[in-house]
């Protein structure tokens, strides 16, 4: 067995004729773009491009193969360089059990079963050359599919106020709209981590993850996690995901909640953080966003945790890191290759060699999640103090 780091959850921007995939996403957000940008600076070994529904990214995967730039495994999955890339999609749900709309996130072992999803998911969509469109039919028909073509379902950003299954899509339970065997994991968001999402009790039996769910390349792997496996792939992610034959996620690594844009519950008007209770103390309106701790406080119906579930390290990415600026941030790389031995193998002491006092003590606390935060909410990022 060997440790991987793998993030699954990356947009894709342009594709390869600069047509954009996902509108909100940056325009350098390209498919080569996030390859190289995983394999060569962020040092992730497993990435889960959840745009691969679209048919030019599938022509620019295709291409990379053709060109023996990638080369698709035996287990599936695409490698290329030390990076190996997961065929996903992102996908909308709303049908009739719904109270709002639901991202979930579901992946493929190769490039031909993605393509028979995608020509199915064309006649339930109304633009399967774009990103995060509404699926048009039930959550559970979505999942029978999913699982006709080999493939993984796992709802997205559960908690968030917006699109997703507890912020929006149900009432009190996940049973409400999916057929809750044939979910095979959980993806938590930003404004949450295990401890919080373990207060839901029907959440006991998935395996949690944590991803960047990234618009922007310097986003990829601000959170992921570490997975125990015999090679970064499809088919052993799938039985992390599932713990079999000590195939398991060793750990999360995850930004603190307070950091997440939605953590806390604000006046819709003005953004003022405060508890929702009557009219806002700003601005007088009564319209709120319901934060992801608050939410979860609605839901709970236990207070054990799951003894097994793998530790959650707070963790920033190194450019939320107040004092390290761009040159300083180049020499780290330059020193030690990639973001990933910066964060988990550099010592003290190499550290010093190459930056500045502070930036080795605040990278220090970042590992042992120690930064100070200042919470966020309703759409703006927390952030990490000066001192």
């Amino acid at each position: 067995m060997d440790s991987f780091y793998a993030d699954l959850h990356i947009h894709v921007g342009r594709d390869m004729n600069n047509k954009p995939v996902k509108i909100t996403g940056s325009k350098s957000l390209t498919l080569i773009n996030i390859l190289k940008e995983s394999s060569r600076n962020k040092g992730i070994d497993m990435v889960g491009v959840i745009d691969s529904h679209v048919p030019s990214v599938q022509q620019e995967i295709e291409l990379l193969i053709n060109n023996n730039k990638a080369i698709e495994l035996v287990d599936g999955g695409i490698r290329f360089e030390h990076v190996t890339m997961l065929l996903g999609s992102e996908i909308e749900v709303y049908d009739e059990s719904c109270y709002g709309p639901i991202h979930v996130l579901c992946f493929f072992p190769t490039i031909q079963h993605m393509k028979q999803f995608s020509n199915w998911l064309s006649t339930r969509m109304t633009n399967i050359n774009l990103s995060s469109q509404r699926f048009y039919g039930a959550g559970k028909e979505l999942q029978y599919k999913i699982k006709e073509l080999e493939g993984l379902f796992i709802p997205a950003h559960v908690f968030t106020p917006f699109k997703s299954v507890y912020g929006k899509g149900v009432k009190t339970s996940i049973t409400e709209v999916f057929d809750p065997d044939l979910i095979d994991a959980i993806e938590l968001g930003l404004s949450a981590d295990t401890t919080m999402a373990d207060h839901i009790s029907e959440l006991h039996r998935y395996t949690f993850l944590t991803n960047s769910d990234a618009h922007s390349l310097s986003k990829i792997a601000r959170e992921y996690q570490k997975i125990n496996s015999k090679e970064a792939s499809f088919k052993e992610l799938e039985c992390s995901l599932h713990q079999v034959n000590g195939r398991h996620i060793i750990e999360n690594y995850g930004m603190n909640p307070l950091l997440g844009k939605y953590h806390q519950t604000v006046c819709k008007n003005c953004l003022l953080a405060y508890s929702g209770e009557g009219q806002c103390p700003k601005c007088g309106s009564i319209k709120i966003i319901k934060g992801v701790a608050d939410r979860i406080d609605e839901l709970q119906d236990t207070v054990e945790p799951v003894s097994t579930r793998p530790p959650y390290i707070y963790q920033v990415p190194l450019e939320y890191i107040p004092m390290l600026g761009p040159k300083a941030f180049r020499r780290l790389l330059d020193r030690f290759g990639t973001e990933m031995r910066v964060i988990h193998e550099a010592s003290e002491q190499e550290l010093k060699e190459v930056v500045h006092e502070n930036i080795v003590q605040a990278i220090i606390k970042m590992r042992k999640g120690e930064l100070p935060v200042i919470a966020g909410g309703g759409g703006k990022y927390g952030s990490v103090r000066k001192n």
